[in-house]
């Protein structure tokens, strides 16, 4: 298992800049959602036993601001992939359902790679496994409610991602949420209010 994991990252490691640059846009979010996944479960793994991703290098260290990889030629570290690169030149909001933080409250990781020929489609399903976990997101309507995952919350969470994608969260979440059209109607036009979930950041591992 784990030399596999260090053999995959070696070889994403390996693909210089100039190369990842003549790729289409599609060949390299799969490479960088890929990336994000598998240097995430590697600091993970550097840092065992740990009960919460946010544990890994003390108190003042941000872990997503560790540089402890080599990616396009430089040492880089993941909020680079994820803010720096996939979020400021993708526009792309069902990558918050592909990148996985190790934590209870994220998307569960997908048991295959990304690739550029399926990744619509892999995108999509994530979308909706993650938005049909009631867990995670529901409608309550006696309550007048949709409770969300806080991916969806504001600053500094992602929001805004969804916002330029579909105008609004409640019109990005809706057709996930449930196949009745008025009830999509009543998400869409706010006549469901939002309530945000809290997020549990304790470490998703098999016990």
């Amino acid at each position: 298992g784990r030399k596999v994991l260090d053999d995959f990252l070696l070889n994403l490691s390996q693909v210089s800049e100039k190369e990842f640059n003549s790729w289409k846009k599609d060949q390299q979010l799969a490479f960088l959602i890929n990336a994000y996944n598998g240097f995430t479960i590697q600091h993970i793994l550097n840092n065992y036993p740990i009960a919460s991703i946010r544990k890994i290098g003390g108190f003042f260290t941000n872990p997503w601001r560790v540089e402890f990889f080599d990616l396009l030629g430089k040492k880089r570290h993941l909020d680079w992939i994820e803010h720096g690169t996939i979020r400021k030149n993708y526009q792309e909001p069902r990558i918050h359902f592909a990148l996985n933080c190790a934590s209870i409250g994220c998307p569960a990781l997908r048991q295959e790679a990304y690739r550029a020929e399926e990744l619509n489609d892999q995108l999509e399903e994530q979308t909706q496994i993650f938005l049909s976990d009631t867990t995670r997101n529901r409608i309550d309507e006696k309550a007048g409610k949709v409770f969300l995952s806080k991916i969806f919350d504001t600053e500094p969470w992602f929001a805004e991602d969804f916002v330029k994608k579909s105008g609004s969260v409640a019109a990005f979440v809706a057709t996930y949420l449930t196949e009745d059209a008025d009830l999509q109607e009543k998400i869409k036009t706010g006549k469901l209010e939002i309530d945000f979930l809290k997020y549990d950041w304790d470490l998703n591992e098999v016990k």
